[in-house]
C-alpha cells in the first residue's frame, strides 16, 4: 500500500547493504599515499599537484552533500545510491588507463563525485530505516568507511609490488564498488520504500526548503565548521602519512600498512564510541576524549616521529574515527524526523567536507615552505584542540532551541521546529 513502508527485506540485508557501501567510500583515497612516488614518477606531479588527489574529491563530496537532499528526494535513496556506486566504480575503473596526471585527477574527480551522494543520502536512509537504533547503525556505517580506508592503504601496495602497475592497484577498487552495487540492488528496493508519516512529521518540509531553513540557523555553520576542520585532519594523514614516513626511509608497503593500521583505529573508535555514547544523550564528553587523542596523534608525529609511529597513528586515528562518526550522530539528534535530520546531516557534511579539502593543500604548503611535515602536522593539533573547544556548545538540552523557527516564519498551526 502507497505511504507504508515495506519491512519484507531482512534487516541484516540492510545493514549488510550499509556495511556495503561505506566500505567503499575511502579506499580511492587512501591508496594514493603509499604509491605517491611511483604514481609522481609516473605522472610528473608535484606534492601541490598530488593534493589534488585528495583535495578535488572532498571539495566534491562537499559540493555534492548540498544537493544530495534534493536529489534523494526526486530520485529516491535506492536510485541515487546506485547511481553513485556506479560512479564510483568508473571512476576507479578508469585508473587503468590514465596516461597523465590530469586523467588521473578526473578520475578521482568521479569518484568523489560518487561518494557525495552516498554520504549525502546514507544518514537520512539509516534515520528512516533504523530510527531506534541511529548510534549504532551509523557506527557501523563509519566503522565500514574506515575500515575500507585500512584496505585501501593496506592491499594497494601489495598489488602494485606483485603486478609492477601502480595503476592496477588503483583501479583494483572498482570490484568491491560492483559487489557493493550489486548488494545494494538487492537490500534497498524494499528498504527504501517511502514511510508513512510519523508523529512528529505531520507536515514535513520538502528537503530543498529543509536545507535552505537549516542555513539560516548558527548551529548548521557551526556544525560544518567543526565537522569540516576535525575531517581535515584525516584528509592530511590521508594524503601525507606515507610519504613523510617514506621520507624518513620507510618503504611502501610498511607506509602503507602504517596508513592501514590508522583506518583500523578509526573504524574501532568509529564502531565503539557511538555505542558507548548512546546510553547518553549527552555525547560531549566522548567527543572531547576522541579529540584528545587527536592532539596527541597530531603532537607524536610533530615532535616525536620515530619514536613510536604505530602509537601516534592509532591514538590520532582513533580519535578522527570516534569524532567523525560521533559528529553524524549529534547532527541526527538534533532533529526528530528523517527528511529534515538527514538534510542537516548533509549540510554539515557539504560544508565540513569543503573546510576539509583545504587541509592537504595547506600541509603540502607548510611542507614546501618549511621543508617539512612537522608544521602542518602542528597545525592540526591546533585545530583539534579549536574544535574540542566549539565542541563544548552542543548541549543537547538546547537542540530544539537551536531549531526553533521564528513566530513570523510559521504557517497557522505549524509547530515551532522545523520537521
Amino acid at each position: 500500500m502507497a505511504g507504508v513502508a515495506v519491512r519484507s527485506t531482512p534487516r541484516w540485508l540492510v545493514l549488510a547493504a550499509v556495511a556495503g557501501i561505506g566500505l567503499n567510500l575511502r579506499p580511492f583515497l587512501t591508496a594514493v599515499g603509499p604509491l605517491a612516488p611511483a604514481i609522481r614518477a609516473g605522472t610528473g606531479l608535484t606534492y601541490q599537484g598530488m593534493a589534488w588527489l585528495t583535495l578535488l574529491p572532498m571539495l566534491l563530496m562537499g559540493v555534492g552533500a548540498f544537493f544530495g537532499p534534493a536529489l534523494r528526494a526526486r530520485l529516491g535513496a535506492r536510485t541515487a545510491m546506485l547511481g553513485a556506486l556506479a560512479l564510483l566504480g568508473a571512476g576507479c575503473a578508469l585508473r587503468l588507463g590514465v596516461a597523465d596526471g590530469t586523467l588521473l585527477i578526473a578520475s578521482a574527480a568521479l569518484c568523489g563525485l560518487g561518494v557525495a551522494v552516498v554520504q549525502a543520502a546514507c544518514p537520512g536512509l539509516v534515520k528512516q530505516e533504523f530510527p531506534r537504533r541511529v548510534a549504532p547503525v551509523m557506527g557501523l556505517y563509519s566503522a565500514a568507511l574506515m575500515g575500507g580506508g585500512a584496505l585501501g592503504a593496506q592491499l594497494s601496495p601489495y598489488v602494485s609490488a606483485q603486478t609492477g602497475s601502480w595503476r592496477e592497484a588503483l583501479a583494483l577498487w572498482a570490484l568491491p564498488a560492483l559487489a557493493a552495487l550489486m548488494l545494494a540492488w538487492v537490500a534497498l528496493p524494499r528498504a527504501c520504500a517511502n514511510p508513512a508519516p510519523s508523529p512528529v512529521e505531520t507536515a514535513p518540509a520538502r528537503p530543498p526548503r529543509a536545507a535552505r531553513a537549516l542555513l539560516r540557523h548558527r548551529r548548521t555553520w557551526l556544525l560544518m565548521l567543526c565537522f569540516g576542520v576535525m575531517n581535515g585532519g584525516y584528509a592530511s594523514l590521508v594524503a601525507w602519512l606515507a610519504p613523510f614516513y617514506q621520507g624518513h626511509g620507510w618503504s611502501a608497503p610498511a607506509s602503507g600498512a602504517l596508513v592501514a593500521l590508522m583506518a583500523l583505529a578509526q573504524a574501532a573508535a568509529a564502531l565503539l564510541l557511538p555505542a558507548l555514547a548512546a546510553r547518553h544523550a549527552d555525547r560531549r564528553a566522548w567527543m572531547a576524549l576522541a579529540l584528545a587523542m587527536q592532539v596527541i596523534g597530531f603532537a607524536g608525529l610533530a615532535l616525536w616521529p620515530d619514536a613510536a609511529p604505530h602509537a601516534w597513528a592509532v591514538i590520532g586515528g582513533a580519535g578522527l574515527g570516534g569524532c567523525f562518526a560521533l559528529y553524524l550522530v549529534v547532527a541526527l539528534d538534533h532533529l526528530p524526523d528523517p527528511h529534515s535530520a538527514g538534510a542537516l546531516s548533509a549540510l554539515m557534511q557539504g560544508g565540513g567536507f569543503l573546510l576539509a579539502a583545504l587541509a592537504p593543500w595547506i600541509t603540502a604548503m607548510l611542507r614546501e615552505h618549511t621543508g617539512g611535515f612537522a608544521a602542518g602536522w602542528g597545525y592540526h593539533m591546533g585545530c583539534a584542540a579549536l574544535v574540542g573547544v566549539l565542541t563544548m556548545r552542543l548541549d543537547p538540552a538546547r537542540y530544539g532551541a537551536c531549531y526553533a523557527m521564528p513566530p513570523a516564519a510559521r504557517a497557522p498551526g505549524q509547530a515551532g521546529a522545523i520537521q
